[in-house]
């Protein structure tokens, strides 16, 4: 067969999408490939169309049994023989998939990195042609990525030690310069073809909150206007999950949890009711998500902002892999900068680095939560600023600036700006954020009291000026390097305060006045009979139980709403749906026709 017969037969696509091909090719034609693809942009069709071209055994290297047992659960759906080995499998199960991986019965195996090592995986590897490896989450294997995983740096010596090299391809969906260089370099691959499709991710919605005085109600009534979206919130610790998760059990809404300090067996119950829509919200830790396939994710609200724009794009990117519309909405207050500083101070660290290679880490991961913390606060375009991070450009759709805007107008914030550095300077770099708010707007305090500072000159300065506007110039003159942060998160001057203290520079940014938000729930809206698709839905569900697989598996969002609006009345029509393959054809179409053909006789 050909690619292209393969994406539709088994995939049910009529054409690949951006990158695809060219990355397929390569392979074919035997050579390494890199792939950087933006979460939902179908990076694993580029290893499992070639994998059911090429001889032998494709060997998938990815980092979490959520993700193999989601994957392997919609090869074999679509037809593919394929399996996993992990520790989540019993010995019997373990063992029998390696017997029948030597006989040849499997196209693709699911491995995560610690079992290359492993004795009976070696066997495999002995006995069976390997003519592909494929490295899922690639950014593990750098330093400088936000997941790295010391067992990815091993990947090399297991694919030295085949007797022949198969072609290696590596693919993730976020990774710099850098990153990208540390992927090559450790995996080593040879003359790699290298394809970045872009970061940019048109169906998300981007949004930030600064200082809600109620998080928490703010995501329940959230969370009621969307009453059937499936959603992940993440919190930045246990005992928030916790509090969350009890509030929205309250609210009557339906909801479970996740972190690292329940139980292995809780931890898949309540990852499998949220994978299988049992439970329409998952609270959690980042310790969840990485690698999770489902599609119908409608929402990702961070309760409190990540370490970094890497980790959160990541965890953004949950939002809507089957191409809808959907949120990502980011909860920030100002503690969270604190809370992510001493997470990192008292991060140990790599064993294996020098004390100067782990200075070099911890300085690194200090400048990301500082872009972080500029993402969490400007007033600019949120998408263009996640993308220009990642070396791109792009505007739209994000609660700064889209469909919102009345007028724009400069504002000169030349005098607040020199006050705020003159206060850097007199009360002698010793203040944080909200210290030096409280100083120039004359707020007495026991820290001011402290280092005697009530007394200085400039207490009071800016007592007329909100603290929203103050964070606003404050981050301005942090973004555009007039001053900086120092240990403790203390602000320091730089070498740029001085221009501004000399009076040298003028400085205006812009202002925007904004309507009404739209109505995002109104916005989603997809296919002219909504009613239909709902029908298909619980058509759908009733399978997916019998079945005792996600209802994604079966059939997308987008599947249904297509087969919605295009209506199919027969097999030819209904193998026209995207997302239909002949295998879901000859399996799903006399459960879904039916019910087609009932709603348009009636209609």
């Amino acid at each position: 067969m050909t690619k292209e017969e393969i994406l539709k037969q088994y995939f049910g696509y009529d054409s690949f999408r951006e990158g695809q091909d060219e990355l397929i090719d390569a392979v074919l034609s035997g050579q390494d490939v890199l792939g950087i693809m933006p979460t939902g942009a179908g990076k694993s069709i580029c290893y499992q169309v070639p994998a059911m071209i090429l001889p032998g055994i494709t060997v998938v290297i990815s980092p979490l049994i959520s993700l193999m047992k989601d994957q392997v659960g919609a090869l074999n759906q679509a037809g593919i023989p394929a399996a996993y080995l992990n520790g989540s499998l019993s010995a019997h199960d373990y063992f029998e998939a390696v017997e029948r991986a030597k006989m040849g019965e499997y196209k693709i195996i699911y491995v995560a990195p610690e079992r290359l090592e492993v004795e009976s995986f070696s066997s495999i590897a002995e006995e069976c042609e390997i003519s592909f490896v494929a490295v899922d989450e690639a950014h593990c294997v750098s330093q400088w990525g936000q997941d790295f995983r010391p067992s990815y740096l091993k990947i090399h010596s297991f694919i030295s030690s085949l007797p022949k090299r198969p072609v290696v391809g590596a693919f993730t969906a976020t990774a710099t310069k850098r990153v990208m260089d540390d992927i090559v370099t450790y995996l080593h691959l040879v003359f790699p073809k290298t394809l970045v499709t872009g970061f940019d991710r048109p169906n998300l919605y981007f949004e930030t909150h600064q200082s809600l005085q109620n998080k928490t109600a703010f995501i329940v009534d959230y969370i009621k206007r969307h009453p059937d979206s499936s959603g992940i919130i993440y919190c930045i610790s246990r005992k928030n999950v916790e509090k969350l998760c009890s509030a929205l059990l309250d609210n009557g809404i339906s909801a479970t949890r996740y972190h690292a300090g329940l139980s292995p067996e809780e931890r898949r119950r309540n990852q499998d009711d949220f994978i299988y829509g049992d439970k329409l919200v998952m609270v959690a830790t980042n310790a969840f998500g990485m690698g999770i396939d489902k599609s119908d994710v409608r929402f990702v609200i961070h309760h409190g902002m990540p370490k970094s724009l890497e980790a959160y794009y990541q965890e953004a990117g949950r939002a809507g892999r089957d191409g809808l519309k959907s949120d990502c909405i980011l909860l920030y207050s100002g503690k969270d900068v604190a809370i992510n500083r001493m997470l990192i101070d008292s991060n140990d660290g790599n064993p294996n680095l020098s004390p100067t290679e782990q200075d070099a880490i911890r300085s690194k991961e200090l400048e990301r939560l500082k872009q972080m913390t500029f993402y969490s606060t400007t007033t600019d375009c949120l998408r263009d600023y996640i993308l220009k991070y990642f070396g791109e450009t792009g505007c739209g759709k994000c609660s700064n600036c889209s469909n919102c805007l009345v007028e724009a107008e400069e504002i000169d914030i030349t005098k607040e700006a020199r006050k705020l550095v003159a206060c850097v300077a007199v009360t002698g770099e010793k203040c944080g954020q909200m210290m030096l708010f409280d100083f120039v707007r004359g707020v007495p305090g026991e820290k001011l009291k402290m280092f005697h500072l009530e007394n200085k000159k400039g207490f009071g300065c800016l007592k007329d000026v909100s603290v929203r506007r103050l964070r606003e110039i404050l981050e301005y003159l942090l973004r555009t390097g007039y001053l900086k942060t120092g240990e403790y998160n203390k602000l320091m001057l730089t070498e740029r305060s001085h221009d501004i203290l000399s009076e040298t520079v003028k400085m205006k940014v812009t202002k925007e006045r904004k309507k009404r938000m739209r109505d995002r729930k109104a916005e989603r809206a997809t296919g002219k009979n909504s009613e239909l698709f709902e029908l298909l839905r619980q058509k759908r569900a009733i399978l997916a139980k019998e079945e005792a697989v996600p209802s994604y598996l079966i059939f997308s969002d987008k599947t249904l709403h297509e087969m919605a609006s295009e209506m199919p009345l027969n097999d030819n029509e209904f193998m026209r749906i995207t997302g239909v393959g002949t295998r879901k054809c000859e399996k799903y179409s006399g459960e879904f026709i039916p019910i087609i053909r009932k709603y348009v006789q009636e209609h």
